[in-house]
C-alpha cells in the first residue's frame, strides 16, 4: 500500500501557499502516493492538485495586509470556539487518513496564529510515528522578537524530522531571511524551487506584449493602476498591454480597469496560461511572490519587479533584491511607485538582455524523492 501524506496549508491574503502546497500535492500523487490537501484559507476555484484528496476546514483569511487580525468567511474575529471546532475536525481527518507522512506549509516559521491547531497535529503525528516535515518557501518574514527565532528553532527539533526548503541557496541561502537556520543542522534540506505546470495560451497571445499581473489581487491594485498610468510614459507605449486582473482585487478596482480597455490595452482575468504567456512578452511587470518569479525565471522572461511591502512585509522586497543583484529584474520599491519611475523601469527592462540563470526547478518532483527516501530508510530500520 502507497505512503498516505496528510498536508496542512493556510494562505490568509495571496493564494501562493495554497497554490505551491497543490503543486507539491500533485507530484506526490503522480510519484504513487495518497495524499490528503488540507486547506484552512478561503476556498480557491480551479486550484490543481491532481489527484489529492481536497478538504476545506471552516475558513479564516487575514483582515488586512498587516495579518495581525484573522477573520472568518464572514468577517468575524474568530473565537475560542471557532478555534475548538476547527481543531476537532482537522484532528478527525488526521485519525480518518492516519497518515505516515505529515506536513505543515509555513508553521513553524509563520501562521503562529494557528498553533491551536498546528501543535496538536504535530503531536498527534509524534505519538503515530508519522514523519512529520515543515515546508517552507525560499524566504520567510525576517523576524523582529528574538523570542520568536527561538520559538520556532525549539518547534522544528521537538516536532520535525526534517525542514523542506522549495528554494536554490545559490540565489537566496535560508539562513539570508531565518538568521538561526545553521543552528537546524541536517534538518535543513534545499529542494529546489517548485513551479507551476500551466497550458499552453492560444496562438499570439502575449507576443511581444507588456503584461501587466498583481497574482491573486488582493494588494496589487495600486501596481495595475500605476502601469496603466505608466504606459503613455514609456518607449513601449505602441506594444500591446495585457492587464491581468487577480480575483481578490478590492471592489471597484476591476470595474475601473476594465473601463480602460482600448486599442492596445486588454483587461482580462487572471490566466491559468500565465507562465507559458511570459516567454512570449517583451516585459513583464509584477509583484515579486514566489510563484511568479518562478514563472519569470522558468521564462527568462524580462521583468519590472514591485514588491509587496506593507505591514513590515519583507520577503517579496529579499527575492526581488536577489534577482535585481544578479541582473535578473528591474525593481522599483512599493514606497517609490509612481508612473515615471515604473515607466522608466519598464524601459531598461526592455533593453536588457532576458535573464539566463541556472536553478533547480524541480522543488516539487524532488520533495517525493526525499519523501520516498526517507520512508525507505525508516521502514530498514523497523
Amino acid at each position: 500500500m502507497s505512503a498516505r501524506i496528510f498536508i496542512h496549508v493556510q494562505h490568509l491574503l495571496g493564494v501562493g501557499h495554497l497554490r505551491r502546497a497543490a503543486v507539491i500535492a500533485a507530484a506526490l500523487c503522480e510519484a504513487g502516493f495518497a495524499v490528503e490537501l488540507v486547506s484552512g484559507g478561503m476556498p480557491v476555484a480551479g486550484l490543481a492538485a491532481g489527484a489529492a484528496r481536497m478538504t476545506q476546514l471552516p475558513p479564516a483569511r487575514a483582515a488586512d495586509a498587516t495579518f495581525k487580525t484573522i477573520i472568518d468567511e464572514a468577517g468575524r474575529l474568530i473565537d475560542d470556539a471557532w478555534k475548538e471546532r476547527r481543531r476537532a475536525l482537522l484532528l478527525g481527518r488526521f485519525h480518518a487518513v492516519a497518515p505516515d507522512v505529515v506536513i505543515t506549509e509555513h508553521f513553524p516559521f509563520g501562521r503562529r496564529a494557528f498553533d491551536f491547531e498546528l501543535l496538536p497535529l504535530l503531536a498527534a503525528a509524534r505519538e503515530a510515528r508519522a514523519l512529520s516535515l515543515a515546508s517552507v518557501r525560499d524566504v520567510v518574514v525576517v523576524p523582529t522578537d528574538p523570542r520568536k527565532i527561538e520559538t520556532t528553532v525549539t518547534r522544528v527539533h521537538q516536532c520535525y524530522d526534517r525542514v523542506l526548503v522549495h528554494g536554490d541557496p545559490t540565489l537566496i541561502a535560508f539562513g539570508a531571511s531565518f538568521p538561526a537556520a545553521g543552528r537546524l543542522g541536517d534538518r535543513l534540506v534545499y529542494t529546489g524551487y517548485v513551479t507551476t505546470p500551466a497550458p499552453a495560451p492560444p496562438a499570439g497571445d502575449g507576443e511581444d506584449e507588456v503584461i501587466v499581473s498583481a497574482g491573486g489581487g488582493a494588494v496589487g491594485a495600486r501596481l495595475l493602476e500605476t502601469a496603466l498610468a505608466a504606459r503613455p510614459l514609456t518607449a513601449l507605449r505602441d506594444k500591446v498591454w495585457r492587464f491581468l486582473l487577480g480575483g481578490n482585487l478590492p471592489t471597484g478596482v476591476a470595474e475601473r480597469l476594465a473601463a480602460s480597455a482600448r486599442a492596445g490595452i486588454i483587461v482580462q482575468a487572471a490566466r491559468p496560461d500565465f507562465p507559458n504567456l511570459l516567454p512570449r512578452c517583451c516585459v513583464s511587470v509584477s509583484q515579486a511572490g514566489y510563484n511568479t518569479v518562478m514563472d519569470l525565471l522558468t521564462a527568462a522572461a524580462r521583468a519590472v519587479l514591485v514588491p509587496f511591502a506593507q505591514g513590515g512585509e519583507t520577503e517579496q522586497s529579499q527575492r526581488a533584491a536577489a534577482l535585481a543583484a544578479q541582473g535578473w529584474a528591474r525593481v522599483v520599491r512599493e514606497a517609490e511607485l509612481a508612473p515615471a519611475a515604473l515607466a522608466a523601469a519598464i524601459d531598461r527592462a526592455a533593453a536588457a538582455p532576458r535573464p539566463a540563470c541556472r536553478l533547480r526547478f524541480d522543488g516539487a518532483g524532488e520533495t517525493a524523492r526525499l519523501i520516498r527516501h526517507w520512508q525507505a530508510a525508516r521502514e530498514g530500520h523497523t
